[in-house]
């Protein structure tokens, strides 16, 4: 078994974060978590701040979800600098305007945009990669768009799968971490149940041991990174049930 960290996206904490990110970090720290992964309106937070309250709590700064915008030419050098200082080497876009999504064209259009941009990337000792939601995983063209994505970009660019979020679409997402090895460098372990809309980690139809092998033997795979969206309890003790859990699963 390898042993791959474990990581969690804070946007499942985004409340407490907005309230009080030195004790979030603190106590997703004392649950057991090794690193973190920052959303889209934590950029607003001061760089040095970030790198000193994770490094403060012994966390690493694994990837951070960033808006399309931010990956554009006129805003690239300032979003590398920002994650240099937080010393994130994966940055990761999580969603995509209409018009690069809206057929297959596009999307191989986009593809070709992420291999460049991977490219622009790996100067810089980074990398980049896409993060699905459920419209990935449902036809268009005769295709799924997150097959299209991958036929058509190379090596260098992460698929994060977020397998949730793929359930949610209407595939099976397990068997992708192995149709693309070595993609799968970052996985969002999200459940998704349905019977019970409000599943954590563990809970749901997600077959986690065949994740978990396929993650270990041919994804590629170096972080684990929790994400929950739905909340039976308050967030903060929804994440770290997912981590116990996580846990009991031998991870």
């Amino acid at each position: 078994m390898a042993n791959i960290p474990v990581a969690l996206q804070l946007y499942s904490v985004r409340e407490d974060c907005k309230r009080d990110l030195p004790g979030t970090l603190r106590a997703v720290r004392e649950m057991g978590y090794d690193g973190v992964e920052i959303y889209a309106a934590q950029y607003e937070i001061p760089a040095q701040e970030i790198r000193k309250l994770a490094d403060d709590n012994g966390l690493q700064v694994v990837g951070s979800h960033t808006p399309f915008r931010a990956v554009q030419d006129d805003q690239l050098d300032r979003t590398v600098e920002y994650n240099r200082t937080i010393g994130n080497p994966n940055i990761i876009v999580p969603s995509l305007p209409q018009e690069r999504r809206s057929s297959r064209q596009a999307w191989i259009e986009t593809a070709r945009f992420f291999d460049e941009l991977a490219e622009k990337l790996k100067a810089q000792g980074m990398r980049t990669g896409y993060h699905n939601h459920a419209v990935e995983f449902q036809p268009l063209e005769g295709e799924l768009p997150w097959d299209t994505l991958a036929s058509h970009t190379g090596e260098n660019v992460i698929l994060q799968i977020d397998l949730g979020n793929a359930l949610h679409g209407g595939t099976d997402p397990v068997p992708f971490i192995g149709k693309y090895p070595g993609r799968s460098i970052t996985v969002h372990l999200k459940d998704r149940s349905h019977t019970n809309d409000k599943a954590l980690l563990g809970e749901g139809d997600i077959n986690w041991d065949e994740v978990f092998r396929l993650c270990e033997t041919v994804g590629g795979t170096e972080w684990y990174i929790v994400e929950q969206e739905s909340y039976a309890y308050p967030p903060l003790e929804c994440v770290k049930r997912c981590r116990d859990n996580l846990r009991q699963m031998g991870r």
